[in-house]
């Protein structure tokens, strides 16, 4: 079932979402339709408060599979990357954007297993991104002082032509 990716204006998508409590098939099903929507949008990943539901767990396939993180925490960087990119919140629009070049990543997959996910590069900047959402922060708010401008004026444009 695809479901319907909330975009930039969206007051759920600024707001930090709660850890997930029980692993269950509600939540087996949500993970589901949330891979179905991120394939179809398309896209490389998607997080949960996207799709207008505050928990913490997130989709992402990179071309290796569909992987779910389960109350994802970043408990390491280092190194810097700039790259550009974009999210399906804020549709057509992308930015170079630097964050770390590597990460350690902790979290649970669908089976309750804790997961240890040391990535780098472009694996690494997807789960950052998906960690901003969790944390309700988008992108453009990674964005310096002058990108932040004009993507706000063309964000608002948007909201405003509704």
């Amino acid at each position: 079932m695809v479901l319907t990716i909330r975009t930039y204006g969206d007051p759920v998508l600024k707001q930090p979402t709660k850890d997930v409590e029980e692993i269950d098939g509600r939540l087996a099903r949500l993970v589901e339709g949330m891979v179905e929507t991120m394939h179809e949008a398309p896209g490389v990943g998607l997080a949960a408060n996207q799709v207008g539901v505050r928990r913490r767990l997130f989709v992402y396939d990179i071309g290796d599979g569909p992987q779910v993180v389960i109350n994802p925490r970043i408990t390491e960087t280092s190194g810097e990357w700039a790259f550009e990119e974009g999210c399906l919140s804020v549709p057509g629009l992308s930015w170079t954007i630097v964050r770390p070049n590597k990460v350690h990543l902790s979290g649970l997959d669908l089976d309750g297993n804790e997961l240890s996910i040391d990535a780098e590069e472009y694996e690494a900047r997807v789960l950052q991104h998906e960690v901003d959402h969790l944390d309700g922060t988008l992108l453009i708010e990674r964005l310096d002082e002058e990108q932040r401008r004009e993507a706000l004026k063309v964000l608002r444009a948007r909201v405003l032509a509704g």
